[in-house]
Order: structure tokens, then C-alpha cells, then sequence
């Protein structure tokens, strides 16, 4: 019997993600609020069929030709954290004993944790599945960071096996010993929200590295600001120390290219970076306002709870914050205060 899923979610990720199971013969039935754009993928043959409604998804997904009766299901949730909780409720009073929900999204864990003690007792097994790789997976395969039951992952390994981007994606770092699941890109973290709580930690390593990288090409950038440097004489800025050592013309675009290849620091994150270099050199598409979905904050949260040090992470962060002028007020507060006490003009 092939396996079926149900799939909520058809955007560009969970278009890719349907695509790489179909091509390991899951039959992959969708459903995407917008009819006409699932109506394409299926035209496409991106999956095996789609519906108008999540009711009628879930009547396919139970129905297995040769059976009689209702089959159980799994259904896979990509979809915003915050149409997570809604999601479940329209599609839990469909379901039934033996059911599973891998909620592929970026949740809280602690959110994650509460839902799968709720399913659990109406007999449906909930897996939290961080999932890394975005609209790029379809090609690299996507990381996948599992939690929950050990009998429901085992049912649902064929999936991550399929969405996972295999061994040969890395180097091994023992190929004398057994391969484990993880070095084909995917892992059962622990019960229920320990795979969520793994993606978050993940997303907040991600803030600190590409913040390093941001300030780091920030730095080559102003390089030759020695060479614009007039001395003013005045006590509000604090003069440039050997502004000759800092007349160089840096290209960004090329040192990009550079770290990419034999460099310590190169990675995936350089690799994008590189690309939006050789796109748009002035950032110009930018307006330099950064976002933060939540899992940073959820990451410090934690970290204050166990008493860990997280200083890189919580500074970008912060950053992100500030990026979004959200300082700014603070900042003339700090203006006034200057000026009061010694007369200081706003710079």
C-alpha cells in the first residue's frame, strides 16, 4: 500500500515539499485556500490531487482503495505559526484514533508541546517537524528537526527521508561508522517540542551569523572613509585616528566572491549574500528595516530561563530592533539630555 498524506499549505515550500515526495511515490494530496494556484501545481503533476476544502482532504486521505472503512492519516501542516492553532481546529473534528499531524511550521515549542498533549487524547499523534531549507529545498532537500512520539516519527520516516536532502550532502565526519538519520538530514530531537524547540535554537544562530556578516561587509564598506575625513575641531565627534589608514576602496561584490572559496567563514548564507551582491551592488531593493518572525525572542526567552549566556544572539536581536528605528525616541532622549547638561547640538 503507498503511503498518502494530506498536505495544508501548497505555497512555494510546500509546493517543493510535495514535489520531492511524489518523486519517492507519496501520493500527496493538497489543499491551498487559493483553489486556482493548487489547481496549477496539481496541472503540473506537483502532486497527486487537490481540493476545495480541508473536509474533503481529509475524506481522500482516509479513503485507501482495497479497504474498507476509514484509513488512518497523516496530514502535514506548512503554514504560518499563527494560522497553526485555527488550522487544527477546523481539521481536528475530522479526524479520528491512529491520525497524525506533522506541523512543519515555525511554532513555539512550548505551543507545539500544550497541542500535543491536547491530540493525544483524542487518540491523534501530533509531530512538531522544524523544517529548513525554504523555497530552496526542492532542489537541496530540506533539514528536518523532529519531535514527538517514537511510534509516530517511525510511521512518518518514509516522509522525512523523501523531504531530507540524503547523505551526499555533506562531507561525513566518520565514514567508518554507521550513517544515522541525521547525516542523511533528519533527526527525532525528543518528544513532543523537542523539534521545535532544535529549530528555534537553529533560527537564533542564524541572527547571530548573518548579523556577523552584515557588519562585517558594513566595516569594508566604510573603508575609505579616512579619505572624506575633515577634521572639524569640535568636541561632538570624536576625532578619526589616522585617517590615513583608511583610504581603501573596497569592492564588497569581489570579497564576497573571495570568502565563498577555501575561507573559513564561507557557508550557504555567504553563498545568498553573493548573490544579492551581484544583483543589486547598492542594495538599492533595501531599505534596511530587518524583520524578526519571533523564534530570536523565543530563543532569549529560553536562554534566560536555563540561565545560559547568549550575548551574540540577543545583540542581533537587538539590532534587528534598532534597524527598524525602534530606538529612536530613546536616541532623542539622549539628544536632550546631551544638550541640557553641556550644550551639546544634535549631530
Amino acid at each position: 500500500m503507498n503511503m498518502k498524506v494530506g498536505l495544508i499549505g501548497l505555497g512555494r515550500m510546500g509546493e517543493g515539499m510535495a514535489r520531492r515526495m511524489m518523486k519517492e511515490g507519496i501520493e500527496v494530496w493538497g489543499y491551498r485556500r487559493n483553489y486556482k494556484k493548487a489547481e496549477e501545481a496539481f496541472e503540473k503533476g506537483y502532486v497527486s490531487g487537490v481540493t476545495t476544502d480541508i473536509e474533503n482532504l481529509v475524506k481522500q486521505v482516509h479513503h485507501q482503495d482495497g479497504q474498507i472503512g476509514k484509513a488512518p492519516g497523516i496530514f502535514q501542516l506548512v503554514i504560518p505559526a499563527e494560522l497553526v492553532e485555527d488550522t487544527l481546529n477546523e481539521l481536528l473534528p475530522l479526524l479520528g484514533d491512529g491520525d497524525i499531524i506533522i506541523d512543519h511550521g515555525n511554532s513555539n515549542f512550548k505551543d507545539s508541546r500544550r497541542r500535543a498533549l491536547r491530540l493525544e487524547k483524542l487518540g491523534i499523534q501530533y509531530i512538531d517537524c522544524g523544517t529548513s531549507g525554504g523555497v530552496y529545498g526542492l532542489d537541496r532537500g530540506f533539514c528536518l528537526m523532529v519531535g514527538g512520539a517514537t511510534g509516530a516519527v517511525s510511521v512518518c520516516a518514509p516522509i522525512f527521508r523523501a523531504l531530507a536532502p540524503g547523505i551526499t550532502a555533506a562531507a561525513r565526519t566518520d565514514p567508518h561508522t554507521r550513517a544515522t538519520s541525521a547525516e542523511y538530514g533528519w533527526l527525532h530531537c525528543g518528544g513532543p517540542g523537542a523539534g521545535h524547540f532544535v529549530k528555534m535554537v537553529h533560527n537564533g544562530v542564524e541572527y547571530g551569523i548573518m548579523q556577523a556578516y552584515a557588519e562585517g561587509f558594513n566595516i569594508l564598506q566604510n573603508a575609505d572613509l579616512g579619505s572624506k575625513y575633515v577634521k572639524e575641531g569640535d568636541a561632538e565627534v570624536a576625532p578619526m585616528s589616522d585617517p590615513e589608514n583608511y583610504q581603501y576602496d573596497i569592492d564588497c561584490v569581489e570579497v564576497a566572491e573571495l570568502w565563498r572559496r577555501g575561507s573559513v567563514v564561507g557557508s550557504w548564507l555567504l553563498d545568498l549574500t553573493a548573490d544579492v551582491f551581484r544583483s543589486d551592488h547598492e542594495l538599492s531593493k533595501f531599505d534596511g528595516g530587518v524583520s524578526d518572525s519571533g523564534e530570536g525572542r523565543w530563543t532569549l526567552h529560553s536562554a534566560v530561563d536555563l540561565g545560559v549566556p547568549t550575548p551574540v544572539i540577543s545583540a542581533a536581536l537587538f539590532e534587528r530592533f534598532n534597524s527598524r528605528r525602534l530606538g529612536e525616541y530613546g536616541n532623542k532622549i539622549l539628544n536632550g539630555m546631551r544638550y541640557m547638561f553641556g550644550g551639546h547640538h544634535v549631530r
